[in-house]
């Protein structure tokens, strides 16, 4: 059964201790919610598990299928089976998303995959994700609306089939028929592929929709509390102050999650699909 362990992880970001001492498991086809307030290291984690040189490990490990995650190019990791849905996609013009997305599937597979079959793979996914039927040749992300780049991510994700995938609040910016959209294609592929979900949002609505069956509450840098849908209920009907008081603990500065958007590696994108 495959597993994502992530053990005693301490992260640095510009000298600042982020992240101080996470342990979390998941295995095959299990949705965990990562919960807690803005800027006390959830996307943090996110970028970490993904490989963005501006987060330093200083302690600890993350290990995929028994393999040293931390050992990986960005690019290892993500053929290995890591997907990170981000929360601020960045536009890259230039490159349109069927040579993006083609060139992602390539690198994944033996022999390149038949133009027809990824035109028919494709077309079917802008379909299940209601996308414009110009999406293939759109560039990426450019002129998206923030719901549309959001819907581009589970695009990619879909055709991708990550093992383990990681969605930094994919549901914001999403109205309720997009919010609805997301979260169907989400469940149909986990019934196709058991893929596992490491989930951030805020919002009850969306986790009512994927059902975690664990939630993880992230305070300070470290989880200090842990339970099931259950407790992401609770959290979403009376906020975390119960947990700061009965757990004494206290919320990180918002410092961390400084909202700008996450690259890792446009150049490289620009460089895989130039060799298509």
């Amino acid at each position: 059964m495959k597993s994502l362990e992530i053990k005693d992880l301490h992260v640095s970001v510009e000298g600042k201790h982020i992240l101080k001492g996470v342990n979390l498991t998941i295995k095959e086809n299990e949705v965990h919610a990562l919960m807690g307030p803005n800027g006390n290291g959830k996307s943090t984690l996110f970028a970490t598990i993904m490989g963005h040189p501006k987060y330093i490990v200083t302690q600890g490990s993350i290990l995929l299928d028994g393999q040293d995650v931390l050992a990986m190019s960005v690019d290892e990791r993500s053929r290995a089976g890591l997907f990170l849905a981000m929360q601020y996609p960045q536009e890259i013009p230039g490159v349109t998303n069927s040579d993006f997305l083609r060139a992602a599937m390539n690198v994944r597979r033996e022999s390149p995959i038949p133009l027809f079959t990824f035109i028919k793979e494709m077309e079917k996914t802008i379909e299940d994700l209601q996308m414009k039927e110009d999406l293939a040749h759109r560039f990426l992300n450019e002129g998206f609306s923030g719901g549309e780049k959001k819907r581009n991510e589970i695009v990619q994700m879909e055709l991708l089939k990550p093992a383990f995938s990681m969605l930094d609040e994919v549901d914001s910016g999403l109205d309720v028929d997009a919010l609805h959209i997301v979260a169907n294609a989400i469940n149909k592929m986990r019934q196709e592929t058991k893929m596992s979900l490491l989930v951030i949002s805020h919002y009850e609505r969306f986790y009512e929709l994927i059902e975690p069956e664990f939630t993880h509450v992230l305070v300070d840098g470290k989880i200090v509390l842990e339970g099931g849908k259950e407790l992401a209920e609770k959290i979403d009907a009376e906020g975390y102050d119960w947990i700061y008081k009965e757990y004494n603990v206290q919320p990180a500065s918002v410092v961390e999650e400084n909202k700008t958007p996450i690259s890792l590696g446009s150049c490289a994108v620009r460089k895989a699909t130039e060799q298509k």
